[in-house]
């Protein structure tokens, strides 16, 4: 049975929302100040969509491995790969099924777990795919009362409690943890809150 691409009628269009660009490049920002990445590192970022958050990352970084399970959003993604200013590898994975067997020095990630059913699951698998010393910065939403998505896209949280995400981070193992405010998102049913976590194996 061919897996649903939730996004395939938003993947065109996808940029020109100016609120989740500006989202993007708020999380982008942050996670700049808070990672001290360098020339020679190599990334993967989780749920990579058109390349949003990576668009913004890849001017201090070697190479970033671009993982989604949206061919029409990493089509959008591929157009664009000339214009991405490090090596860039796409790839169609569903992490929460597969596993990768590569090793990272750190995995970023943009407003993408919430889509993901288990979540210690994940964050157990982002820990194993890291090098020793490697981070983990991922932005997503706070607890909210299912109001922010108003179409299936395959949902399976609505938002989560800061303490309970950074407490699955580390039981699985990472250190240095940190969550902060990095965006806020406004849309006519309300305004939401965009946390970031960072931390370190």
């Amino acid at each position: 049975m061919k897996e649903k691409d939730f996004f395939k009628q938003k993947a065109e269009n996808y940029e020109k929302e100016t609120k989740k660009v500006d989202n993007v490049k708020n999380i982008a920002k942050l996670i700049l100040k808070e990672m001290p990445y360098k020339r020679n590192m190599h990334l993967m970022d989780f749920g990579s969509g058109t390349g949003l958050l990576l668009s913004n990352i890849a001017p201090y970084v070697s190479k970033i491995t671009a993982i989604d399970i949206s061919e029409s959003m990493s089509k959008v993604l591929r157009s664009k790969k000339d214009k991405i200013p490090c090596i860039l590898e796409i790839k169609k994975i569903d992490l929460s099924k597969e596993t990768l067997c590569e090793k990272f020095d750190g995995i970023i990630s943009s407003m993408t777990i919430h889509h993901i059913k288990n979540i210690e699951n994940i964050f157990k698998k982002f820990y194993d795919m890291l090098d020793t010393n490697g981070s983990i910065a991922i932005a997503d939403l706070d607890l909210e009362d299912g109001s922010f998505h108003t179409e299936d896209t395959g949902v399976f949280h609505f938002g989560f409690n800061r303490d309970k995400f950074l407490a699955i981070a580390k039981k699985v193992g990472f250190k240095k943890l940190k969550i902060q405010t990095a965006s806020t998102i406004e849309k006519p049913t309300g305004k939401y809150l965009v946390f970031l976590l960072t931390g370190v194996k």
